[in-house]
């Protein structure tokens, strides 16, 4: 008997060093993680500020930056770590790339020397944890869109406006908040450094949530926000700033929407093996069986993706478009694969004993965020097309 990724042979493609960090993030993960998820999920809440620093101590919280206290590890190492982390949970993963391809990124790549070596050190390490405030309650998929307004007034920033659906808000000592600003009469999108407790500035958890149960959700609210001229991402112009954060983050669940995939393909085929139906197993039916064969085939199949563009990170020559096929290629195939699972199951497979209907609810909002199929479908037409189907 083989498992999934030995059908492809997957570890040959992989380094020493690769293997390795892959095995201490599953073992991590397997020990500190995995004992209490359902329970997390089941209560609708997440630990972060007791995680954070054990994932900083592990060096995986912004691993893919270079200096400032950050591990400095190759794309296709980033990936393979959310892969690992996503196979206990998607909102684990979700707080790991929030915190490090979003946040993170954002100040390493567009903040000053001065916000790097306030924030990074300590986001690293898990001391301190950051939020990515982008999406609006209108203003999802369309993010040039957004309302949230940033007003000159002397040398100060006035912040009014809201944002919705932020994973760490309600927790994060810093925000990086994109906000319209008015330059030589044009409106550009510019990102803002905003600390936890400025006057004005509010959050709320949300609740009620059918998805990512293991993980914080909330909105942010401004309110006449008054931030110093400092507290503009310098290097910030134009919604190509925050689109670029995003691109990271969607690398990330390139690899990471398959570990939930690879744990439901797992779970399933023990299950398979060890439940009698009509006095023999049930992995002993053709049509379990073909079940199985087919759900490992897209695994297989987006597993060597995933490994393709890492590589193509890696060397810095992959493209926007491509990495929107892995994301649209990964999520869809990881949600189609829990619900197949599920099935397979049975009625067992609705209950929190077994993860596929965890994974499955949590990849409905990995198949929507950070641009949804449809957008990343959109994308894909247009690099083929050169037309523009978006508006």
């Amino acid at each position: 008997m083989v498992t999934v990724e030995e059908l492809f042979a997957i570890d040959a493609l992989l380094s020493d060093e690769e293997r390795e960090i892959r095995k201490t993030v599953a073992a991590f993960a397997a020990q500190r993680l995995r004992p209490h998820i359902e329970d997390w999920f089941e209560a609708g809440t997440f630990p972060a500020r007791e995680i954070a620093p054990e994932l900083g101590a592990l060096g995986l919280l912004g691993m893919h930056l270079d200096g400032y206290g950050c591990a400095g590890m190759s794309a296709t190492a980033y990936g393979l770590a959310c892969q690992e982390l996503e196979a206990v949970d998607s909102g684990v993963r979700s707080m790991v790339s929030v915190q490090g391809s979003l946040a993170m990124t954002a100040i390493h790549q567009f903040g000053s020397e001065e916000h790097k070596q306030q924030w990074l050190p300590e986001m690293a390490a898990g001391r301190a944890i950051g939020c990515f405030g982008l999406t609006e309650p209108d203003f999802g998929s369309n993010p040039g869109g957004m309302r949230t307004r940033a007003k000159r007034d002397g040398a100060d920033w006035i912040l009014n406006g809201s944002k919705m659906w932020i994973t760490n808000g309600s927790v994060a000592d810093i925000s990086v908040v994109w906000a319209q600003t008015e330059d030589e009469g044009k409106q550009v999108v510019r990102g803002f450094l905003v600390p936890a407790g400025t006057p004005g500035f509010s959050t709320r958890e949300m609740h009620r949530k059918l998805s990512l149960r293991a993980s914080i959700t909330a909105e942010l609210d401004f309110s006449d926000v008054r931030l110093p001229a400092d507290a503009v991402l310098p290097r910030s112009r134009g919604l190509g700033s925050p689109l670029a954060c995003l691109s990271e983050a969607r690398f990330g669940i390139v690899f990471g929407a398959l570990g939930a995939a690879r744990d439901c393909l797992t779970t399933t085929i023990e299950y398979a093996r060890t439940r009698e139906v009509f006095d023999k197993p049930l992995a002993a039916y053709q049509l379990t069986q073909a079940k199985l064969a087919d759900m490992a085939l897209e695994f297989g199949k987006g597993q060597l993706l995933a490994l393709h563009l890492g590589r193509l990170k890696d060397q810095g020559v992959v493209q926007q478009e491509q990495i929107s096929a892995g994301k649209l290629n990964s999520t869809r195939e990881a949600i189609a694969i829990a619900r197949e699972c599920r099935t397979i199951l049975g009625a067992n497979g609705i209950t929190l004993d077994y993860s596929v209907l965890r994974h499955a609810n949590n990849l409905e909002s990995v198949l929507t965020y950070e641009g949804t199929a449809e957008v990343h479908q959109l994308v894909l037409g247009k690099a083929l097309t050169d037309a523009n189907a978006f508006r």
